[in-house]
């Protein structure tokens, strides 16, 4: 059988399938390519099939794009609790023991960990509109994606976390606030003993771009979808010369907070981000490069 490598998920694929069986992406499209060599990552069709294991998922719809699986006996996934839409009575779930006592919140409500055991049937989704990334991850291959951006995971990828070390702090004294435009914490996913699939949730479109060693760009760090672990990430602050009232209010001094993200690895970032919030002069910052125009 003929193969070529999916220009998106980079593993061998079969060029005579209309999708990758491992990411879902079109086989039959060309990339669209920006001035500055972002690659759209094309949205995964409605009802392509991506195999993992012994197991499928098949993606229905997309605009509030729906992951419907098929479990195979020996398989396992785990994912939010807020994600789950419907399941058979076959299906077990089971809450996933997490270390360190894991504690998320999303809109003020706790977020729980579950893990569902083949056979059976069942659906997830993020219940708001975007694409479904799905990413294929091979023996020992690791990615760290922002917090709340993950769907679900096969069982086979190990789950950590950590802070993301990015941050500023504005104010002084019983005013001081601390910052962190990328979110506080950051999740890392490892494909362990075999190849695995995480599926993450994307709003907007999906752009992908290669790092070449020392290659660096600047991205808004809500923006930040993805990326390798190899990838080093640091505040960027840009302080225009003059911005309207910058000039005659002095609790102000107007920047644009940016991240810096140098290769090598492979990125990822999202259309629908918040950008940051202008506040109080940055009194205190984790390490940051400045420029002043």
């Amino acid at each position: 059988m003929n193969q070529y490598v999916c220009r998106f998920c980079r593993q061998p694929s079969d060029p005579n399938s209309p999708t990758c069986p491992l990411c879902g992406a079109p086989v039959d499209i060309r990339d669209v390519v920006s001035d500055s060599g972002w690659i759209e990552q094309p949205p995964i069709r409605d009802m392509a099939r991506i195999q993992f294991g012994q197991s499928h998922c098949q993606i229905e719809g997309t605009m509030v794009p729906v992951a419907d699986f098929t479990l195979a006996q020996q398989d396992m996934i785990y994912f939010s609790h807020h994600a789950l839409l419907w399941t058979d009575p076959g299906t077990r779930l089971a809450n996933m023991s997490m270390r360190g006592g894991w504690k998320r919140m999303k809109a003020g409500l706790p977020l729980i960990m579950m893990e569902a055991h083949g056979p059976g049937h069942m659906a997830l989704s993020d219940n708001h509109a975007g694409e479904v990334i799905a990413l294929p991850l091979q023996h020992g291959q690791q990615m760290w994606v922002r917090e709340h951006g993950f769907l679900c995971a096969t069982g086979n990828i190990r789950y950590d976390w950590d802070q993301t070390h990015i941050w500023y702090v504005t104010g002084t004294g019983d005013d001081q606030e601390t910052h962190y435009p990328m979110g506080q914490y950051g999740d890392i996913f490892t494909a362990t003993d075999r190849p695995g699939l995480l599926l993450l949730h994307s709003p907007g479109n999906t752009f992908i771009r290669d790092l070449r060693p020392g290659e660096s760009l600047l991205t808004q760090p809500s923006s930040l979808l993805y990326r390798d672990v190899s990838v080093r990430v640091n505040l960027h602050l840009e302080y225009p010369r003059n911005m309207g009232f910058a000039f005659w209010h002095p609790r102000w001094s107007y920047r644009n907070i940016w991240v810096r993200l140098t290769g090598p690895g492979r990125v990822a970032v999202q259309s629908v981000y918040e950008r940051p919030e202008n506040t109080d002069t940055i009194q205190n910052s984790s390490y940051a490069t400045h420029h002043r125009w």
